[in-house]
């Protein structure tokens, strides 16, 4: 438990560092080497409590990123070589609706075929991690390393904050204009200033990682099958093996270790069942049975076992003109399902690096750190949607890939080109914007109470089940989202970005009203959820079953 620091207002010295980092981990590394990469003269010190390096493989979750959390780590950080040298390159998304089947190649298969242009990685923590912290001190961060915090002391108006911590049995005290809550779960400065705030979104997981890599493709004999991607990598892709109320996941680690890991609906799927390695062994094999036949061998030795209850939550705030702020899982937690955690650390450091800059040139920021926060949390607000009461869906194969396609065209239709394009804190462009990502968020809002409506029909009509059909709806194939997937990393000024958003939005409310239409020929009388209203008449030459059904062909 963090306790206060005693140091004395009127006896603190000048700051030694300009900024002090709570935590050494993905979060505060990735911070405290972007502050470096934009201004080298800042000083910046990261306490971390680890001792470093730190293990590989089996350290931490959250190895899965996406195109933002990519973005971050590869260009503003400049880390691309290290990623492409050190990690794996993700071979995208890939659901599998197997609930309690072993043929694989008779299940409804999700996915792409080749790889989409936009690139994202599968993270060995621990390795990165490691590569991050020796980055960091090359840079000229003072990191140390098993370093314990025991207080922060908050100075008043312009006196310095003082960061009270111990190291090799030592107590240190560092005096700082700036304090980062980078700690993660275990949110020191949440909890010393009651910042914690719970959500509704009641979802739990184990995770394990084991020796070896684990080949979906080996599962097979189809020689037809095995070759439908290129090349047959589906191992580097994040797999999801999907049912009702859950999803299971792997995850390649460039040391040469997988991560397996059970996330489910609480009262679909409750924590007792699959809290230990043994039940949750014994709940594969009832719910995913060629998961749990492919694990059972030798070469997949476990490495380490670990669960969280209801680990969605919020914050009160995460930003502060009183010149201190919370990033990574200090603050805000989501779910895995679409790896949007990078994303945030992602967003948060760059605000972060911008209210510290605004500082440091003698500006006033205080009035940023508020609206840079409803700006943090109306992505964060807008982003459990995809998530929150929609795990009922998961094994209906109908249903969720209309969804998963929707999720993802709602992603790089706003939030990805707004940090791809570099336009995070262009406030005037976002007031300009603001009426169409209103209009985004209206029709994702009804698109989500839609869908789970929709699932909900047809669990009643009992058609919500995965039929043994072996089709692969290929994302790679349908050209307007390959498409906005390159378009991700377009250099455009601002009028040409504010077109852009314009047209995302258009292509939204198209795929609104073609998932309307799909679901009205099965059930004609479904509740629109308010997207009739929201939507303009409008024809198109193309339909989404045209466009799953010519996927598959």
């Amino acid at each position: 438990m963090m306790q206060t620091a005693t140091t004395s207002p009127s006896a603190r010295p000048d700051p030694q560092h300009d900024v002090v980092v709570l935590g050494g981990g993905l979060a505060g590394l990735t911070l405290a080497i972007q502050l470096k990469r934009r201004d080298p003269c800042i000083d910046v010190a990261v306490l971390e409590r680890r001792a470093h390096p730190v293990r590989e493989a089996a350290f931490k979750v959250g190895e899965s990123t996406v195109e933002i959390g990519a973005t971050y780590f590869a260009d503003v950080l400049g880390l691309r070589e290290h990623l492409e040298t050190e990690q794996i390159r993700k071979f995208g998304f890939r659901f599998f609706f197997s609930e309690g089947r072993t043929e694989i190649d008779r299940c409804t298969e999700l996915g792409v075929s080749k790889l989409l242009p936009a690139p994202s990685w599968q993270l060995d923590r621990g390795r990165f991690e490691n590569f991050l912290g020796d980055e960091a001190r090359r840079l000229g961060v003072h990191f140390h390393d098993q370093a314990t915090v025991r207080g922060v002391d908050f100075g008043t108006g312009d006196d310095a904050h003082a960061v009270t911590f111990e190291s090799a049995g030592e107590s240190n005290t560092l005096s700082t204009r700036w304090v980062v809550d980078a700690s993660g779960r275990a949110g020191l400065l949440k909890r010393k200033l009651d910042l914690a705030q719970s959500n509704d979104h009641d979802v739990n997981a184990v995770w394990w990682r084991v020796d070896g890599f684990v080949d979906p493709t080996l599962w097979s004999d189809d020689a037809d099958w095995q070759a439908r991607c290129t090349p047959p990598d589906r191992w580097r892709s994040t797999n999801h093996m999907c049912g009702p109320g859950y999803w299971f996941w792997l995850i390649p680690l460039s040391s040469g270790a997988h991560s397996l890991g059970i996330v489910c609906d609480a009262k679909m799927h409750p924590l007792d069942t699959m809290n230990t390695h043994e039940k949750a062994t014994a709940w594969l094999r009832e719910h995913q049975p060629r998961m749990a036949e492919a694990l059972d061998k030798p070469e997949h030795g476990l490495q380490d076992f670990l669960f969280l209850r209801h680990f969605s939550y919020g914050c009160k705030q995460v930003f502060s003109g009183d010149r201190w702020a919370l990033t990574g899982e200090a603050g805000v937690f989501l779910d895995p399902f679409y790896s949007p955690g990078s994303d945030f650390i992602a967003m948060s450091n760059t605000l972060i690096c911008d209210l510290i800059d605004k500082d440091r040139a003698g500006q006033s920021f205080a009035p940023y750190a508020d609206i840079y926060q409803q700006l943090y949390f109306s992505f964060y607000e807008n982003t459990l949607t995809i998530y929150q009461d929609q795990y009922p869906l998961f094994g209906d194969a109908q249903v969720m890939p209309v969804k998963v396609i929707w999720d993802y065209t709602y992603y790089w239709a706003l939030l990805a080109p707004l940090f791809c394009g570099g336009k995070l804190t262009d406030i005037q462009l976002l007031g300009r914007l603001r009426p169409q990502f209103e209009r985004g968020r209206d029709l994702n809002l009804a698109m989500q109470a839609f869908l789970r409506g929709w699932g909900e029909r047809n669990v009643a009509a009992g058609i919500e089940g995965s039929p043994l059909d072996g089709r692969f709806l290929n994302q790679h194939d349908i050209d307007w989202f390959h498409e906005m997937n390159r378009a991700l990393h377009d250099a455009l000024d601002n009028p040409a970005f504010e077109q852009r958003i314009r047209d995302n939005v258009a292509r939204m409310a198209w795929l609104a009203a073609e998932g309307l239409q799909r679901a009205r020929d099965t059930h004609a009388d479904i509740d629109d959820c308010g997207l009739d209203a929201l939507l303009q008449a409008s024809t198109t030459e193309h339909s989404l079953a045209a466009i799953w059904y010519a996927a598959a062909a």
